[in-house]
């Protein structure tokens, strides 16, 4: 049996900060950790697991606020959780498995598992429904983890914060040389198309050292209506005179921790851009602002407001301008070390997310209009939270659409 001086540090420190965090809540008995074949990431994650683990059997990891944690594995697997601190309880049969879960939750009364109710929150939503039955027929009220897991998943150390304003500036950087390179192709009649730049960002992302879980979006006119329209060598428009280009790029810098930056710029190719092209980035950028000022109004007052409350307030000045019905997607999601992250998100459309914005977390904000086989507008900014503000890294931040210039223009 694992003594407590076999117990990683590491693990003892964590197991400790998720008590504390549980304490902290309020009203909740402990927090109910389940997996199966890897159902569930985000246990893997706050618990320090190794995710390349093979797992083919339940396994359940209970934290309580006060006390020993206990774990419940099957007895072919006894390995699974062996670094976690705790009492190990083992089981073959379904009957042991039902009586093990039942003598660890005869106590608690409410309790936290990975689960959203109504599926509100997707990302969340990891536990099946078979399992909470079979718990709440313990007698136990299970109720979402989706705050403790912020806390887990959203909140940055310093150094992932200085890993976000380097990708942050590295991302900025790389606007202002896309844009350069599709004018420089252009004036020396070298042909270009979306799949072409977005290689080009990726190239310019490695030069930059930064690193993407995905290619970039390179889209013009009406693919930039599309909002993840994906360039690919068969299916790619050539870039021109007179077209609108918009480019959404993310990445982060290569290394254990680091946190990506997500940003997304337009610009048309030309001397001047057209009245309404330009009308329709300046309401995109009103409600974006509006949706900044209102996040960092509240912060340097002390209040740290809800996801769904910032989308509303975005969405109100496209929805005062006409557009309403063209912004079709949430305001912003939470990021992390996965560009979208399990924090709360900017939304009162696809979800309403009634999570509260943490100090120590990051989030996009960019809102859109998509006008159907015309041009799409997207402006995107990443907004961090600190204990006392609400700043944007990667300056300066778009103001109006782009005009680029060409020597054939």
């Amino acid at each position: 049996m694992m003594t407590a001086m076999d117990v990683p540090v590491r693990y003892t420190a964590q197991v400790a900060r998720i008590q504390q965090a549980i304490r902290d809540h309020g009203g909740l008995d402990g927090w109910l950790f389940y997996d199966f074949r890897h159902l569930d990431p985000i246990a893997y994650r706050v618990l320090l697991l190794d995710d390349s683990l093979h797992v083919t059997r339940r396994w359940y990891y209970w934290i309580p606020a006060h006390g020993t944690p206990v774990k419940v594995q099957h007895r072919i697997e006894p390995h699974t959780l062996q670094g976690l601190p705790g009492e190990a309880r083992s089981y073959v049969s379904w009957r042991e498995q039902h009586a093990a879960l039942g003598s660890i939750l005869q106590t608690p009364k409410r309790i936290a598992m990975q689960y959203s109710p109504m599926n509100a929150i997707p990302y969340l939503s990891r536990v099946d429904a078979g399992t909470i039955e079979l718990v709440r027929s313990l007698g136990v009220e299970v109720v979402t983890s989706a705050d403790l897991v912020q806390q887990f998943e959203a909140v940055w150390d310093e150094e992932q914060l200085a890993s976000h304003r380097v990708a942050a500036e590295g991302l900025r950087s790389i606007v202002d040389e896309a844009f350069a390179f599709v004018g420089a192709s252009l004036a020396e009649q070298r042909g270009l198309t979306e799949y072409g730049l977005q290689q080009y960002i990726l190239c310019r992302m490695e030069s930059h050292g930064l690193i993407t879980s995905s290619p970039p979006i390179a889209a013009v006119n009406a693919h930039s209506a599309d909002p993840h329209y994906a360039p690919s060598p068969q299916v790619s428009a050539p870039i021109g005179q007179g077209d609108l280009v918009l480019i959404d790029l993310w990445a982060k810098q290569a290394g254990l921790g680091t946190v990506y930056a997500d940003i997304t710029w337009t610009g048309f190719v030309g001397p001047s851009v057209p009245a309404r092209h330009q009308d329709i980035f300046q309401i995109v950028r009103r409600a974006r602002d509006a949706a900044v000022t209102f996040v960092q109004d509240h912060v340097r007052a002390g209040v740290f407001p809800f996801g769904w409350e910032v989308d509303d307030i975005c969405r109100q000045v496209i929805q005062d301008a006409g557009y309403g019905e063209y912004f079709i997607h949430r305001t912003g999601h939470s990021i992390g070390e996965e560009v979208h992250g399990n924090g709360a998100n900017i939304d009162n459309l696809e979800t309403q997310d009634a999570r509260r914005l943490l100090p120590g977390t990051c989030f996009s904000i960019e809102p859109g209009i998509y006008l159907p086989k015309e041009f799409g507008i997207r402006s995107e900014l990443d907004l961090y939270l600190s204990q006392r503000d609400a700043v944007v890294y990667g300056q300066p931040v778009q103001a109006d659409l782009i005009a680029i210039a060409t020597s054939a223009a």
